[in-house]
C-alpha cells in the first residue's frame, strides 16, 4: 500500500531536522601501514627484521587527489573514527532524502505541483552601433 503524500512529507521533514543535528564529518578510510624508511642501515633493511609501524593512516581524496594524513595518537585515531562515522550516517541520509523525494514527486499529482515563478523574458542585447 503507498504511503500517504502527508507520511512522505513528514519523513521528509523529519530527514531534513536530521540534517541539522549532523556533528563534525568527513570522507575517508581509516588504515595501519608498516614499510621500510628511508635509511639502508636501519634494522627494517635487514632480512627478518620488523618493519616499521605499523602507522595509522587516514586517506581520502581532495580535487581527485588521494590524500594521506597521519593519525600518531589514539585520540586522533578515534577523533577520524567519529567523523568517518558521521559521514557515512550522512551519506545514509542522504540516500533516504532522494528516496523519500522520489517518492514524493510521485505521489503528487500535476495539480498538487507548487506554483513556480515565471521564467523571465531573455533580453536580446543592444545593437552594436556600425563601425566607420
Amino acid at each position: 500500500m503507498p504511503e500517504s503524500l502527508q507520511n512522505l512529507e513528514s519523513r521528509r521533514s523529519e530527514l531534513a531536522k536530521q540534517f541539522a543535528r549532523l556533528g563534525d564529518l568527513r570522507s575517508g578510510s581509516i588504515s595501519n601501514t608498516s614499510g621500510h624508511c628511508g635509511k639502508p642501515n636501519c634494522h627494517c633493511h635487514q632480512p627478518g627484521q620488523p618493519l616499521h609501524g605499523p602507522n595509522v593512516r587516514l586517506t581520502y581524496k581532495v580535487q581527485g587527489k588521494t590524500v594521506t594524513q597521519s593519525l600518531p595518537t589514539p585520540a586522533s585515531q578515534k577523533k577520524a573514527q567519529l567523523e568517518i562515522a558521521e559521514f557515512r550516517h550522512f551519506e545514509q541520509l542522504v540516500r533516504e532524502f532522494t528516496d523519500i523525494n522520489a517518492k514524493i514527486c510521485r505521489a503528487r499529482s500535476v495539480g498538487d505541483q507548487p506554483v513556480s515563478q515565471e521564467k523571465k523574458q531573455r533580453r536580446r542585447p543592444a545593437k552594436k552601433p556600425p563601425a566607420n
